[in-house]
């Protein structure tokens, strides 16, 4: 498949980071990082998702326009662009508290006419958009970030409808990390990337786990690094090049995203009421999955 003519649509989350110490936000979220390296990595990449007209809002939208990213599905919603307030230290990030604002929104008719034509969608657990998973993969190739979730039953409901499935497996040693790609291989995707950070990665495919030795760097900011790997892997992926090129590259790029703050720049000035700020625990007791297109559908 032609570098030129990928397609890649990410679907979902988006927050602004921001840095209380240095009083300044960065344009974030899974989903936004993986729609501006997809881009960066040569795809033709579109987001689709949910911001306010407030100064979080805009901040991601004039990222997206500086960094090429197609915006005809980025929608402006009444009430809070979702944050995330972040600490770092000795380079690794601390998630302080957050609020997700107008970020869980629904596909729209229009978000799935542009899938119809994409290589693939990306999308993640932080979209909360699974109901919706085996539409998308009807339409085209699902990228699908799962995080730190090893739940049976989550991986059991998503991977089959994956053609890449994504982890983050820092705390994990060789053989959990091998052990998981394959019981998520077994249920369905067809390719598998997780990340442990400093001891490496591997992409599990149809014939064989391939694994790559980090880049060591001495880290600026962490923030970020999973999703390029992620976006680089999918790209790499699309373009049919081999595993072993694949996680060389993903590696060298997500290396080169520690050495400077934020996910991948734009860093304007903290602009953000943090009088709604929810702790983590709170937000994931409180957020509630999008209603599936059986349920939009029946209302």
């Amino acid at each position: 498949m032609s570098q030129a003519f990928l397609r890649i649509l990410a679907f979902g989350d988006n927050v602004v980071d921001c840095y209380q110490d240095q009083q300044l936000m960065f344009p974030g979220g899974n989903c936004v990082n993986h729609a501006v390296f997809a881009r960066r990595f040569g795809a033709h990449a579109a987001y689709a998702g949910g911001v306010s007209d407030d100064a979080a809002g805009r901040a991601i939208r004039d990222a997206f326009v500086a960094e090429g990213v197609e915006t005809s599905l980025l929608r402006f919603l009444p009430g809070q662009t979702a944050y995330c307030v972040i600490a770092t230290e000795d380079g690794e990030r601390v998630f302080v508290g957050a609020n997700l604002g107008v970020s869980i929104i629904a596909p729209s008719p229009e978000d799935l006419a542009w899938m119809k034509s994409a290589d693939a969608v990306h999308t993640g657990r932080s979209s909360h958009v699974d109901a919706w998973v085996p539409r998308f993969a009807s339409l085209t190739r699902v990228s699908y970030d799962f995080a730190t979730i090893r739940d049976e039953a989550r991986i059991a409901a998503v991977a089959p409808h994956c053609f890449l499935a994504g982890f983050s497996g820092g705390d994990m040693s060789r053989e959990e990390a091998h052990a998981l790609a394959e019981r998520v291989r077994n249920h369905g995707a067809q390719w598998v990337v997780i990340t442990r950070g400093a001891q490496g990665a591997l992409l599990a495919g149809p014939d064989a786990i391939h694994e790559a030795p980090a880049a060591l760097v001495q880290p600026v900011d962490t923030l970020g690094a999973g999703d390029t790997f992620i976006a680089r892997t999918l790209v790499g992926l699309l373009r049919q090049e081999d595993p072993s090129v694949i996680l060389n590259a993903a590696t060298e790029a997500a290396a080169e995203t520690c050495l400077s703050p934020g996910a991948f720049g734009h860093g304007v000035a903290m602009d953000v009421d943090l009088s709604t700020m929810l702790t983590i625990d709170e937000i994931y007791a409180t957020t509630k999955p999008v209603p599936g297109p059986e349920t939009v559908e029946a209302g």
